[in-house]
């Protein structure tokens, strides 16, 4: 598997990055463990996890996802060969949702130890915290990054204009910046008017921030929950829009003209369309896995990646 660049200034990645949102939870460690290792048999070295992953499961309180990959990593012994991201920003167990300097650098600290690990790769804020200072929050990542806890640093879930701010404060400060931004990102597009919040979805002026400023975009629920497994199937509420119907007929006939099924069309398109996207599998099985690895050398024509950006970014 390939790597890329992660933005202009980020660390070099594999093109598709495994989701353990329900390692240690939803999925058994049994299971979840087969997923890692075909993940990395597969020739990927891009993990992304959070602190808060899993807390909303009953019996859960959050840090189980990274639990389960430290010990994974300890077993495998292959930590220094993988890109870990980790994020932090959102509520749980006693833990406030803020982004406040003191909290950025004690839920690192806590993440490291349950990654069993001295650093990580990647380091996000995972939601914009309007009540902190922006460069307050920055200046807690820079200190991390000096203190060689943490590589690089993103943002996820953040409005365009509040990136580009946190953007122009990094530079201004000559701290580092996000190198990416995390964000809802699929082909199919909600429905005007429906309301994704705490989620953020990339809109048009985020996906122009991306492209101006070099800046790298992984995208979360990019299958937007096996939305694209059955192409016949009626749209569900939230995305029941002429432009998506539109989107669907244009992924339809693409996914006839390659043979390919509607995720792997729409993960290809992903990894060559107007932004360049590292899309995150949030997969149950291997054999969901490999499926969507597929994509990864299912090569589209200029003229199909034109038909989906037209479809997507002017629909």
């Amino acid at each position: 598997m390939r790597q890329i660049q992660l933005g202009h200034s980020g660390p070099f990645v594999s093109p598709a990055c495994l989701g353990t949102m329900y390692f240690g939870s939803k999925l058994d460690a049994v299971t979840a463990a087969e997923i890692a290792d075909a993940y990395v048999g597969a020739g990927g070295q891009f993990i992304d996890t959070a602190n808060i992953y899993a807390g909303w499961i009953e019996g859960c309180r959050g840090g189980e996802s990274e639990e389960f990959l430290g010990g994974w990593m300890r077993d495998r012994k292959n930590r220094s060969s993988l890109i870990v991201a980790t994020k932090m920003g959102f509520p749980y167990r006693d833990v406030p949702q803020s982004a406040s300097a003191d909290l950025v650098v004690s839920e690192c600290e806590k993440s490291l130890r349950r990654l069993k690990t001295d650093f990580v790769d990647l380091f996000f804020i995972h939601c914009d915290d309007p009540a902190t200072p922006l460069d307050e929050t920055l200046e807690a990542l820079e200190l991390l990054r000096r203190s060689g806890k943490v590589r690089f640093v993103g943002a996820s879930n953040y409005s365009a204009i509040r990136l580009a701010r946190a953007l122009d404060i990094a530079a201004a400060e000559t701290v580092q910046q996000f190198c990416c931004i995390q964000q809802r990102h699929s082909f199919l597009t909600p429905a005007p008017g429906v309301i994704t919040a705490p989620q953020v979805v990339a809109d048009k002026g985020l996906l122009e921030q991306c492209k101006n400023r070099s800046l790298g975009l992984m995208a979360y629920s990019p299958l937007i929950g096996g939305l694209y497994s059955d192409l016949n199937r009626p749209l569900p509420p939230d995305y029941k829009s002429p432009e998506n119907v539109e989107r669907l007929d244009v992924l339809a006939s693409i996914c006839v003209e390659t043979g390919a099924t509607g995720n792997q069309v729409v993960l290809a398109w992903m990894r060559e369309s107007q932004v360049p996207t590292v899309p995150l599998l949030g997969v149950s099985s291997t054999g969901q896995l490999k499926e969507n690895l597929v994509s990864l050398t299912l090569e589209l024509s200029h003229e199909q990646i034109w038909r989906m950006d037209r479809a997507h970014f002017e629909a």
